[in-house]
C-alpha cells in the first residue's frame, strides 16, 4: 500500500479547508456590503448626508434583528461623486469591483445616475436610486434591467405639478424655467406631455445654466408671454437665483417646483421670497406619524444627537427614500437567498408587502415597473424659516 508523506496529506487537507472556508465565512457572518455613490461635498452635500442617514438607520435596524442570510450583517461603503458624472462612474466601478457590493445606491443628480446605469446593467449589480428623478434612469431600455428606484419620477411629478398648479393657483398659462441639463430635458418632455393631456401647452420654455447668477432675461420673456405660473426645475443654487431674479424684476408669480430646492439651505440663498416656492416631496416628518415614522425619528435622534426634531431631518426625502429603499433591498436579498446580482434582481420582484415609511408597498416592483413611488405618494411643501413644511402647516 502506497502511503503519502504526512506533509503532503496536511497540505491537501489545508487546501481543501481553504476552499471551504470562504463559504463558511459568508455563512457565518462575512458582511454584505451596500454601496453608496452620492454628493458628499459641495452644494448638495446636505442631501447626500440625508441619504446616508436614511440608509444607516435602516442598516442598523436590519442588523439589530440579526442581519440577512443566516446572520450576515450589512455594511455601508460610501464614495463622493462631487455631483460629477465621470467621478460617479469611477466611484461606482470601485464599489462594484473592489468592495464587491451586493447592491449599489446612489445618483443624487440625474446626469450622474444616467452615467452609472450602463455600468450597473453591464456588471449585473442592482442599482437603487433614492433621489435622482430623471424618467430614463429606470426606463433605460436595458433587458434585463438592474435599476430600481424609491424616489420621485419626473414624468409622474410633472403630472402632479400641473394638477397642483391648476387646483391651487387656478393656472392656465404656464411658463417653464428649467436647468439646462439632462434633468431639465427630462422635465421638459414630461411637462409638455402632462399639459398636452389637458389640451394645453406652455406659453414659453426657458433654460438656464446651473451656475447662472442672473435669470432676468429668461424670466422677462416668460412674463411678456403672459405666464401666470412658473414651473421650476433646478437644484438649490439655481432655484434660489430664479427667486432672486424675480425679486429684481418685482414680479410676483406663483412658482410650482420639482424638489430641487429641498437639497440644501434654500431660503438662505433665495431670501425671504423663497417661501413662495411650492415644491414636491415624497415624505414629511412633520405632523402625525405612523409607527414606522415614530420609530425612524427616534432612531435618528439616538444616532445623530444634533437631530432634536423633524426640522433637523432635512431634506426629509433623502432620509425617507433611502430608508425605504434599503428595507426593500434587504427583502430582495433575503428573497434571493444570496447576494448574486441576478438573484437579487429577481428578488425585487418577489417582494409582496412591506409597511414602509412613505407608504405600505404592495408588490412595488415588477419586470415592467421599476419605480416604487406613485403619483398618489407625493406631498407638497414650502420652506418656512429653513424648515420644510407641508403646504398649509405654515405658522
Amino acid at each position: 500500500m502506497h502511503h503519502l508523506p504526512r506533509r503532503t496529506l496536511l497540505a491537501s487537507a489545508l487546501g481543501a479547508l481553504a476552499l471551504v472556508l470562504p463559504g463558511l465565512a459568508a455563512a457565518q457572518g462575512e458582511p454584505i456590503k451596500i454601496g453608496l455613490v452620492t454628493a458628499l461635498s459641495g452644494q448638495s452635500a446636505l442631501a447626500g448626508e440625508a441619504i446616508t442617514r436614511g440608509l444607516q438607520v435602516a442598516i442598523d435596524e436590519v442588523n439589530a434583528k440579526g442581519g440577512l442570510l443566516g446572520g450576515r450583517k450589512l455594511e455601508l461603503v460610501r464614495r463622493d461623486d462631487e455631483a460629477n458624472p465621470a467621478k460617479g462612474v469611477t466611484a461606482a466601478r470601485e464599489l462594484i469591483f473592489k468592495e464587491k457590493v451586493a447592491v449599489l445606491f446612489g445618483g443624487l443628480d440625474t446626469p450622474v445616475s444616467m452615467a452609472i446605469v450602463p455600468v450597473a446593467n453591464q456588471e449585473k449589480v442592482p442599482f437603487v436610486g433614492p433621489w435622482a428623478a430623471g424618467t430614463a434612469i429606470t426606463k433605460n431600455g436595458a433587458s434585463p434591467n438592474y435599476v430600481f428606484r424609491v424616489s420621485a419620477v419626473d414624468e409622474i411629478v410633472n403630472v402632479g405639478m400641473v394638477d397642483y398648479a391648476q387646483k391651487t393657483f387656478k393656472s392656465s398659462k404656464f411658463g417653464l424655467i428649467l436647468v439646462d441639463n439632462p434633468w431639465g430635458e427630462s422635465n421638459d418632455k414630461g411637462l409638455h406631455a402632462a399639459l398636452a393631456a389637458r389640451n394645453l401647452k406652455p406659453v414659453g420654455v426657458e433654460k438656464f445654466d446651473g451656475n447662472a447668477v442672473d435669470v432676468v432675461p429668461q424670466l422677462s420673456r416668460l412674463k411678456a408671454a403672459g405666464a401666470d405660473t412658473l414651473f421650476l426645475v433646478g437644484n438649490v443654487g439655481p432655484s434660489a437665483q430664479v427667486v432672486k431674479s424675480l425679486d429684481r424684476m418685482g414680479w410676483q408669480v406663483p412658482i410650482v417646483s420639482h424638489w430641487g430646492p429641498a437639497g440644501g439651505r434654500f431660503t438662505e440663498l433665495a431670501g425671504p421670497n423663497g417661501k413662495n416656492v411650492h415644491f414636491v416631496q415624497t415624505y414629511s416628518f412633520f405632523g402625525k406619524q405612523t409607527p414606522v415614522g415614530e420609530k425612524v425619528i427616534a432612531a435618528l435622534k439616538t444616532k445623530y444627537p444634533a437631530i432634536k426634531g423633524p426640522e433637523d431631518i432635512t431634506p426629509a426625502v433623502g432620509v425617507a427614500n433611502a430608508y425605504d429603499g434599503l428595507m426593500l433591498a434587504a427583502l430582495a436579498i433575503q428573497a434571493a437567498g444570496s447576494t448574486d446580482g441576478e438573484a437579487v434582481r429577481q428578488g425585487f420582484y418577489k417582494i409582496d408587502r412591506y409597511a414602509g415609511l412613505i407608504k405600505t408597498y404592495n408588490k412595488p416592483f415588477t419586470p415592467q415597473l421599476h419605480d416604487a413611488i406613485a403619483s398618489t405618494d407625493y406631498v407638497w411643501a414650502q420652506f418656512i424659516d429653513n424648515r420644510i413644511l407641508p403646504v398649509g402647516m405654515a405658522k
